[in-house]
């Protein structure tokens, strides 16, 4: 996804202009930013998706090889526009998002199957809702059989099928997409609740609050470093990038959301979205001082 953001004191209610400060062109999509944290932390990182055959696909490929990802099944779709976001942000670093997806949606679950035919068994195959059910499934299933630990961030929100239920490790929405899936908001009885229904392991994000697990029956919350928040844009990859590198790296769950904290932190102390993200001594260095 190409991000345009767009920072406002405020932002328009229907029917209303509103002038804002300054605009920032960026690099997005939750695949690539949870990507592009991983690779920055030192992982070695295959991206599998679609871009459009535009100025915006090129620019894309560009920034994930600058990323260090591999990109040989990253493939150009020919009459298809590459996704964008429409980003605003407010004063205090919150926002709202509006995309369209664009040549994601043409990615299937054949393509899948064929893109990940010669790649070498993975620690970790990650997953978000910017792709069809029928190409996450294969993603999954793929990683199910090779032994991976899999993780699904169901985002955008939509209805889970049971069978792909059964193939995530580790489900992990923010807090308006678990009310979106669960119909409540991530209380501790609700979250044990949702547990219940979920095959795997849940973590929900919640922001300046940092992130909740159900673990061993019982829910155990975990604060990030306090920080001074400018542009949340991207918090929530920063921090399943970093959860993924760290799983893979077979931390446990405590050690590992704590790390993923800390790379979703930080990445709020500038602006941008992939432009914020930490690299590893900046997470390191972080953890010391804390």
């Amino acid at each position: 996804m190409i991000d345009v953001l767009m920072y406002a004191e405020r932002t328009p209610e229907r029917g209303q202009t509103v002038v804002g400060q300054r605009m920032v062109l960026g690099h997005g999509g939750k695949g690539a930013n949870q990507a592009a944290m991983a690779a920055r932390l030192g992982a070695r990182v295959t991206f599998v998706n679609r871009v459009g055959n535009d100025v915006f696909g090129e620019m894309t490929r560009a920034n994930l090889a600058d990323q260090g990802l591999d990109l040989s099944r990253v493939r150009a779709v020919a009459n298809e526009a590459t996704g964008v976001a429409t980003i605003w942000v407010e004063p205090d670093g919150n926002n709202r998002i509006l995309i369209v997806p664009g040549a994601n949606g043409t990615l299937t679950a054949a393509d899948v199957v064929d893109d990940l035919a010669d790649v070498p068994p993975p620690d970790c195959v990650i997953c978000q809702l910017e792709i069809s059910p029928e190409a996450v499934k294969a993603a999954l299933e793929w990683g199910r059989a090779c032994g991976a630990t899999t993780i699904l961030n169901p985002a955008p929100a939509a209805p889970l099928s049971d069978d792909l239920l059964g193939l995530v490790d580790w489900l992990i929405p923010n807090e308006s997409e678990f009310e979106d899936l669960f119909g409540a908001a991530p209380d501790d009885d609700n979250l044990l609740r949702a547990s219940s229904e979920v095959p795997g392991g849940l973590v929900v994000t919640l922001g300046a609050d940092g992130a909740v697990a159900v673990v061993k029956g019982g829910v155990a919350r975990f604060a990030p470093p306090v920080v001074q928040a400018i542009d949340t844009t991207g918090a929530g990859d920063a921090f399943l990038g970093g959860l993924a590198y760290s799983l893979a790296r077979g931390e446990p769950l405590p050690a590992a959301i704590a790390f993923a904290n800390r790379c979703g932190a930080l990445s709020t102390t500038k602006f941008g979205t992939r432009l914020s993200f930490p690299n590893l001594n900046e997470v390191l260095q972080e953890r010391a001082q804390s």
